[in-house]
């Protein structure tokens, strides 16, 4: 699963970031249940969601019965295209960087991926799996049909992820906090008001997750719903900086 940060009041599950890294990896490596809008008409999108809500679909599938294990329900927006930049050479550069005696943080990440180009991010949503994941799920999703979001996904319920799943909302450039501004304006405009934290794909790339030996958080924004401010709005904190952008 993405990047799991425990819910206010929750007691941190002391894995190691090589834990999460190695479940993350499975998962992208398991089938994924995709529509991809570019080719699939809108007219079979309703029952593509019906058939595929996430909290009734089971990760590990059920042998017994024939269902196949499930790594992500995604939904491609009209306009999505793929940019991954260069990932063997990012891991190639970050092999390098942790041989020398240069630091590992936020900077030197960066500088990797503006390097290699690996520049895509997504914001991440975490709710207990039921109704409320579901509806959010169909808010961003159709969000993405209508070409608002260029990909999102979603995790297909795991019982040992103790009842939670997570939405992730992509966009292309982490580095442009206009766009990952935007991108959660779009999300807020959908009717989802859950916080939200922000994470670059180049720390999924180079494993870097929760309780990393670098000491360095795995997101870089968060997002809060301030349901009493008028009009209502995101409060969006730079974690990199510690200063409020919106």
């Amino acid at each position: 699963m993405e990047e799991e940060a425990p819910a206010d009041g929750e007691a941190e599950t002391p894995f190691s970031a090589e834990t999460y890294a190695a479940e993350a990896m499975a998962a992208d490596m398991d089938p994924w249940i995709v529509f991809d809008s570019r080719i699939t008409p809108r007219s079979e999108f309703d029952g593509w969601l019906e058939s595929n809500r996430p909290s009734r679909v089971h990760r590990f599938g059920d042998e017994d019965s024939g269902v196949s294990r499930v790594g992500w329900i995604a939904v491609l927006g009209p306009n999505h295209c793929p940019s991954m930049g260069d990932v063997t050479g990012l891991q190639e550069s970050w092999d390098k960087l942790l041989a020398s005696s240069r630091p590992v943080t936020f900077q030197t990440v960066k500088e990797l991926a503006l390097n290699h180009g690996v520049l895509s991010g997504k914001w991440l949503m975490h709710l207990a799996s039921g109704f409320k994941l579901d509806h959010a799920w169909e808010c961003v999703a159709r969000a993405a049909l209508d070409g608002k979001i260029s990909l999102v996904k979603v995790s297909p319920y795991n019982p040992k992820a103790e009842g939670r799943q997570v939405i992730c909302a992509y966009n292309q450039n982490f580095t442009d906090e206009g766009e990952v501004v935007r991108l959660d304006s779009f999300i807020r405009a959908t009717g989802v008001k859950c916080p939200l934290s922000y994470k670059p794909d180049v720390y999924t790339y180079l494993g870097i997750y929760r309780n990393n030996r670098w000491k360095l958080c795995p997101t870089i924004y968060e997002s809060k719903f301030d349901l009493e401010c008028v009009p209502r709005r995101s409060h969006i904190i730079n974690k990199v900086t510690n200063l409020e952008v919106t």
